[in-house]
Formats: structure tokens, C-alpha cells, sequence
């Protein structure tokens, strides 16, 4: 199953929280949703589903929730590590456990409404946050590639509409994502069309892919506003670079960096693949970082907690061993 994940890092001045929220009895005055457990947070937020912690983060606070892009189960507990409580993962499931945090997902653009439906319910049960439907094609492609083509508005609205209808049967908080790529075929007046259709037809945050100028990105959000506009940021890609405080400016509520992880790890790998090649050794002697240092990142000492509390002796021995 195909799944994004996006985490909050920095806390932004926000709102104050509407007293009827089912956080304000126990956040008080700070209405900032955390996910991270060594945050402080209450025992009621941690009690809360992850979709329902950004459904009331979108709609009681105007912070700008900046999320890195993760690619595996380690690129999201290094994410995690750094300090980003939501990250996003694309189109690649997890193979490591990764601490419970507000995640997107990614839905197949060609499925029909029988396979929303059925995606929907799984992304649900699996305590996704959030999830796109976009319009594009059978043969998708990056949205920073060349060539995309969209279907027609009506079967990109049949798409919002089974999504929507399988949240609301199974009484769920995940937040749907409308996305367009229409932009590069069709341009920006058809993307705003698709958006407010979507929109009204019930998706609770647009994302508008691949803007073709900072100007056009500042239109969006005031077009459609107060509805929160999510921003990819692809660095090399087809759209200008935008900073995370051009963004809050511009009035984004989420902001995504898809490659952040995947395109650095593609140029520390090659860089030491290229150095073992050439020199016999990969550079990783001295940095510090051996097999413990990984593993505490991937949750050995999660794992060490457990045994210990249940009185087991199975990791006893890696407390006092260097790695």
C-alpha cells in the first residue's frame, strides 16, 4: 500500500483553540497537536487518531505544518530523529515500525470507485492522516515530469466523491486531498475550476501541482482561500523554489519536500560507492556512526524498554555492549 507520511517540526504561533475542540480541555492555551511522545503531550492528544490530530490542527490553528519527504522505514525514523513530527512517504511502503505521526498517502490515479472505496477503508484502519486523489492518467508520471496528461473533470470528480463518500461511511477523520496536475496540459484556470469542484464536493485540503511561477502559487492560495492549500516543493523540478517562509507568507498551510530524503541519500550512497570503488574503503571510519547508533535510531532502546519492563533478559547484554 502506497503511503506519505508528513510530520510538524517547528511550532508556529497559532489560533487560539475553539473551547469545544476535544484538545482544549487538556492543551489549555496551546493548541499546538504534537505526535512526538518526548513532547509533553497530553494523555487525551496521544488518545487521538493521527487524522483526527491534523483535522483539528488545519482547522483551529494557521501554522504551517513543513514536512520531509521519507521514502522507507529509516528515512522516516532519521526524519523523526532530527526533530519533524509529520512526514510525508511516497508511493513506497514502510518496512520498519516508525513512531505513530500524521501520514499521507498517496492513492493510484487510475482506480475506479470500487478500489477508492476499498483503499480508503485500508488507509483508514492503517491510522493514515491524510490521503491525495489527483487526475492524473492510467500511465502516471512524477509531477515534475514532462508530458503528463489528465482525465477529464468529471472522472477526476467521480474519484473525490467515492473517496469522500467511503470517509464519511466509515465515520473517519482522514483528511482528503484533492490534486491537480492539469497545469501543465490544460493551464492554471482549469487547475482552479478542478480545486473548487473538488472542494465543494467535499476534500478537505487542494494541492495544486506544479506551479509555474511564485506569483501563480500566491494567486492560489488567495483564489481559494480560507481552504488550506498544500505545496509541494520538488528542488530541481519543474516548479521555482519556494522557502518555507515564503510559503507561510503566502498563506500554505502544509508544505512538503518530496525528495528531501531520497535525493540526499542518493548522493551520500554513490559518493561512498564511488569511494570504495576507487579507493578500497567508504569514508565511514571515524564518523561515529556504527550498527548501534542505526539501530537506536530504528527503536533498540523502544525495544530494550520493553524487555526490560516485562522482566526478560533478551537485550540486557546490548546495554553495556558498544554495538
Amino acid at each position: 500500500m502506497p503511503q506519505n507520511a508528513f510530520t510538524t517540526s517547528t511550532t508556529q504561533p497559532e489560533a487560539k483553540p475553539d473551547p469545544k475542540s476535544p484538545l482544549a480541555a487538556t492543551e489549555g492555551n496551546q493548541n499546538t497537536v504534537q505526535t512526538s511522545s518526548t513532547n509533553g503531550v497530553s494523555p487525551l492528544a496521544h488518545s487521538l487518531s493521527p487524522a483526527t490530530r491534523l483535522k483539528h490542527k488545519l482547522q483551529h490553528s494557521r501554522d504551517l505544518i513543513v514536512c520531509p519527504g521519507v521514502y522507507d522505514g529509516l528515512s522516516a525514523r532519521i526524519a523523526q530523529s532530527a526533530g519533524f513530527e509529520t512526514l510525508y512517504m511516497f508511493n513506497a511502503p514502510s518496512p520498519l515500525d516508525a513512531p505513530p505521526a500524521p501520514s499521507f498517502a498517496n492513492h493510484r490515479p487510475n482506480a475506479g470507485p470500487v478500489t477508492i472505496d476499498q483503499t480508503v477503508n485500508q488507509y483508514i484502519r492503517a491510522n493514515v492522516a491524510a490521503f491525495h486523489i489527483e487526475d492524473q492518467v492510467l500511465t502516471k508520471r512524477c509531477g515534475h515530469l514532462s508530458g503528463k496528461k489528465v482525465v477529464t473533470n468529471d472522472v477526476f470528480l467521480s474519484r473525490i466523491r467515492a473517496a469522500r463518500a467511503a470517509i464519511d461511511k466509515a465515520q473517519a477523520d482522514i483528511q482528503l486531498i484533492a490534486r491537480t496536475d492539469a497545469n501543465q496540459q490544460l493551464g492554471y484556470d482549469e487547475c482552479i475550476t478542478r480545486l473548487k469542484a473538488a472542494r465543494d464536493w467535499g476534500a478537505d485540503v487542494g494541492l495544486l501541482e506544479g506551479f509555474k511561477s511564485k506569483e501563480e502559487a500566491a494567486r492560489a492560495v488567495k483564489e481559494l482561500a480560507p481552504w488550506p492549500l498544500l505545496l509541494n516543493i520538488v528542488e530541481n523540478g519543474h516548479s521555482p523554489l519556494i522557502t518555507v517562509d515564503e510559503a507561510r507568507e503566502m498563506g500554505f498551510r502544509i508544505m512538503i519536500f518530496s525528495f528531501a530524503g531520497l535525493a540526499p541519500a542518493y548522493m551520500a550512497m554513490r559518493a561512498a560507492y564511488a569511494k570504495l570503488k576507487d579507493d578500497g574503503i567508504t569514508g565511514i571510519q571515524g564518523t561515529g556512526v556504527g550498527p548501534k547508533v542505526l539501530f537506536d535510531v530504528c527503536g533498540l532502546q523502544a525495544a530494550v524498554h520493553v524487555d526490560e519492563q516485562a522482566g526478560g533478559e533478551d537485550y540486557k547484554s546490548i546495554i553495556t555492549a558498544s554495538g
